[in-house]
């Protein structure tokens, strides 16, 4: 009788780290990450004007990667704005040499597009030299 307590309760434990780890995954980091596409302002545009539906499932909660000229910097944020398009935030403080005008290749999280800003959004940036 002990064995089968025992035996069942080890089963349950297994049965419920299992489910634990397998419900709870860790933290994505994308800065090392390959990006699961690399995109222009233009292209996602041109998706996302096309069929939105189609756009979201594509990309949504996918790594991108984009170059673009940095048009507004926004430190207390800890986010730019690029290409006039895309509001990026960065997981960690912005480098010092980021400034308006200049090229920048960045690395982030496509989060969606906000229509009323007519902005997409990305999180999680890194900028790759």
């Amino acid at each position: 009788m002990i064995k089968k307590i025992l035996l069942t309760t080890s089963l349950l434990l297994l049965i419920g780290i299992s489910f634990y780890l397998y419900s709870y995954k860790g933290h994505r980091d994308i800065k090392s990450e390959t990006p699961d596409y690399i995109v222009t302002i233009y292209q996602l545009e041109k998706e996302f004007n096309s069929n939105d539906s189609l756009a979201y499932i594509k990309y949504q909660d996918k790594t991108i990667q984009l170059t673009a000229q940095v048009t507004t910097i926004d430190r207390a944020s800890n986010g730019i704005l690029i290409g006039e398009k895309i509001f990026a935030t960065f997981k960690d403080p912005l480098p010092k040499d980021i400034v308006s005008g200049k090229m920048l290749k960045i690395k982030g999280r496509f989060l969606g597009y906000d229509e009323l800003l007519q902005e997409f959004k990305i999180d999680q940036c890194s900028v790759l030299h």
